[in-house]
């Protein structure tokens, strides 16, 4: 049996949409100039993550955003990555970007339900806003992973805000570190 980790780089305000800035929205671009003299304990603690995944679970922008930033790097992280099995939820994505990739057409939840049911390991979930979103709010996500960047972005996407989860969501803490100087690794576990 799976675990859905929810796993995401995010702002002090909470955003997780373009941190490289490279779509274009507002408070987009904050982690370049802010993860600095961090980046290798960064990718260390990222290296050491997807080492553990069995898969991952990602929405249809989030395998794009991935396909044209991973396909071509090498190194154990990027290798990792690119041979992952991958599952893209997707009602009009005909192939996937990325590689090792299959779409998942029917219903997100019930996919998900059923990754889970087949899925022996972690099954992470990078970006994929509205996916963690709802796979939260239907009590599938089992373990939230946040690595917080110091900055204010003043505006984007948030994992959480007034179109987020309905109901109060109980998480217990897992783990609290910080990765390099200035970020904030947290681990949650929902409470189901």
């Amino acid at each position: 049996m799976g675990t859905i980790v929810i796993s995401t780089n995010i702002t002090l305000d909470g955003v997780v949409q373009d941190p490289d800035g490279q779509e274009g929205t507002t408070g987009g671009g904050w982690f370049p100039g802010t993860v600095g003299d961090d980046r290798p304990a960064w990718a260390e603690h990222e290296t050491h993550e997807v080492r553990q995944a069995a898969a991952l679970l990602l929405g249809r922008h989030s395998d794009a955003w991935f396909a044209t930033r991973w396909r071509e790097r090498l190194g154990e992280w990027a290798d990792r990555l690119n041979a992952l099995p991958k599952y893209v939820v997707s009602s009009t994505l005909q192939e996937p970007r990325w590689s090792n990739a299959t779409v998942l057409r029917g219903d997100p939840l019930k996919e998900a339900a059923e990754l889970k049911r087949r899925v022996d390991g972690e099954i992470v979930v990078y970006g994929s806003r509205r996916l963690a979103r709802a796979l939260i709010e239907h009590d599938l996500a089992d373990e939230l992973r946040l690595t917080v960047f110091p900055v204010v972005a003043g505006g984007g996407g948030r994992l959480f805000d007034e179109d987020g989860p309905a109901g109060t969501k109980r998480l217990r803490l897992l783990e609290s570190r910080t990765l390099g100087a200035q970020l904030l690794y947290q681990a949650y576990a929902f409470v189901h």
